[in-house]
């Protein structure tokens, strides 16, 4: 299947940047009942998946810087910043805290997320 760190780096690539369906990039990297909760909004499949689309239409690039990574077993978990440059000529960037589960066949079960918009300069 595919590590955690590859998940990282290329999920956000693939699904704001793709041209392959975001439901086929969705189902590749996650479990059908897959949920997010993210700063603790919940987000299923469907959710997730809407999301995408205005960032497939907004975003000319995406980059993840990951800090630290932790796996054990089926548990995940990581630190990374994720910079997205859009149409518009802004940039956003968020430092992402992640913890996670994976299902049996290697796929994402489930994710908690926390984010910060980190202030200009701050490490």
């Amino acid at each position: 299947m595919f590590s955690f760190t590859d998940y990282l780096l290329r999920y956000p690539d693939e699904m704001g940047l793709g041209t392959e369906p975001a439901e086929a990039v969705f189902d590749r990297y996650h479990v059908p009942d897959f949920v997010l909760h993210n700063d603790g909004l919940p987000m299923d499949r469907d959710r997730l998946i809407a999301h995408a689309r205005p960032a497939r239409r907004n975003a000319t690039a995406v980059s993840v810087d990951i800090h630290e990574v932790l796996t054990a077993g089926q548990q995940v978990a990581a630190r990374y910043t994720l910079t997205a440059r859009l149409r518009q000529g802004r940039t956003v960037t968020t430092e992402i805290y992640t913890f996670g589960s994976l299902a049996p066949d290697g796929r994402l079960a489930r994710l908690d997320q926390i984010t910060r918009t980190p202030r200009a300069g701050a490490e």
